[in-house]
């Protein structure tokens, strides 16, 4: 999965991810299917372990979106102080937490 070094017109949201899954298909088809990324499934699958923390510009949309293709959300998204937040699981259980930043004037403006 590719990061982007700068912000581009159209990026929709930042990925940061380590991974390591019980069923490599069942999570790429949920990573790919689900969330709509472009990934390849790790190499050496027992070497790896998992975090997910996805920064998008629109919590409402994505939350939307990911929820009717089939991602199952613990909470709705919900003001904190510096952003709106909510929470996910993926196949194996691991939580993946969906930001929108509130703090600057675009949602990217912190990666660029």
């Amino acid at each position: 999965m590719q990061v982007p070094t700068s912000v581009e017109p159209g990026l929709d949201f930042v990925v940061t991810a380590t991974l390591i899954v019980a069923d490599i298909k069942r999570s790429t088809a949920f990573y790919r299917d689900v969330l709509g990324a472009t990934a390849t499934p790790p190499q050496h699958p027992n070497d790896l372990s998992f975090f997910l923390n996805l920064r998008v510009n629109d919590i409402a949309r994505f939350h939307e979106r990911w929820r009717s293709s089939g991602a199952t959300f613990i909470t709705e998204p919900k003001k904190h102080a510096s952003e709106l937040r909510c929470y996910m699981r993926d196949p194996d259980g691991y939580l993946i937490e969906v930001g929108q930043t509130t703090v600057t004037a675009g949602p990217f403006d912190l990666y660029q």
